[in-house]
């Protein structure tokens, strides 16, 4: 932003700077803002004005900058998404005008967005599905087949609000491309903006990069740990991936065995229950160990609310 010692001595030559600066300090008199500044602070006159002749340009150009905002990213103020704000005070018949930086709206939203952002982490998910936002309304209506799916989302978050983390996680299952991904990424959002952190994994991209994971243990435990004490876990299209023992009894297991009456967990899923449960019994390694399917599913069965997801396919629509 252009500083007023710049402006005047632009203007044109012949005139002192003196008689340049009372020339712009009779334009900004003329300023509305500034009779509503004086108005506010009836000490203050044009002797504090003209001694403080660079504040109030300031003020007044920042606050005509934000009245034609051009959005954030082209902010002209001196600092970005910031205006100037100004008051006075008489102490011992002294008036003084001060002078500091607020933050506009847009500012402050941009603040809010990237905090629930920096909440929720998701790993082989895409980002635009996080990004987005979505209200109540268009979930519901954007296919009204899943609307009671919706509606047991919905209650969950409300749930969550009012009284904190919930025990059980919500279990979502249902044929492909419904939008079980869709709402388990609204509700991280919602929840993020309540204040919760929130990790989203896809299940077979996730289990594939494991396996590489057990040559390098520190970076295995740092990301293990973090799916443990994160808010909300949602395990995104489980039942999908190629499962080892490795994988089933000392990762899943493990994280699943810390969150279980702690916090909550959720899933995403083309299988029920029963059919998860004969799909971590059998690995391509060990064949079929029902007992071992049977107890990693003790850890998530009771501590789920089963959500079925009907309607049609949405994948590749425009």
């Amino acid at each position: 932003m252009e500083s007023l010692g710049e402006l005047l001595k632009s203007w044109p030559a012949g005139q002192s700077l003196t008689e340049q600066a009372e020339r712009k300090l009779a334009e900004l008199m003329r300023e509305p803002l500034i009779g509503k500044l004086l108005d506010k602070y009836p000490d203050l006159n044009e002797d504090v004005l003209r001694l403080n002749l660079n504040r109030v340009y300031q003020y007044v150009t920042e606050y005509r900058n934000c009245s034609n905002c051009p959005g954030l990213d082209r902010c002209p103020n001196d600092y970005e998404g910031h205006y100037t704000l100004l008051s006075s005070e008489t102490v011992n018949g002294l008036t003084q005008l001060y002078d500091r930086k607020v933050s506009c709206k847009k500012y402050l939203a941009r603040q809010t967005e990237d905090a629930i952002r920096s909440r929720i982490r998701s790993f082989y998910v895409d980002d635009s599905a996080l990004r987005r936002g979505y209200s109540s309304d268009e979930i519901l209506t954007t296919d009204l087949e899943r609307a009671k799916a919706v509606g047991q989302v919905l209650h969950y978050i409300d749930r969550t609000k009012e009284s904190g983390l919930q025990e059980q996680g919500l279990y979502l299952a249902g044929r492909f491309g419904t939008g079980k991904t869709f709402l388990m990424c609204y509700l991280l959002q919602e929840l993020a903006k309540a204040g919760y952190s929130g990790v989203i994994v896809y299940m077979p991209d996730f289990v594939e990069d494991l396996k590489a994971l057990m040559h390098e243990p520190g970076k295995l435990k740092e990301t293990v740990e973090m799916m443990k004490e994160t808010d909300l876990l949602i395990f995104d299209d489980i039942g999908a991936e190629n499962l080892n023992p490795w994988v089933r009894d000392h990762v899943l297991g493990a994280i699943l065995n810390y969150r279980m009456e702690r916090k909550p967990t959720f899933y995403t899923s083309n299988y029920d229950l029963d059919a998860l449960e004969r799909h971590f019994s059998f690995t391509s390694k060990d064949g079929d160990e029902l007992h071992k399917g049977q107890r990693l599913m003790d850890r998530v069965r009771p501590y789920v609310e089963v959500v079925m997801v009907t309607g049609e396919n949405k994948r590749g629509r425009k």
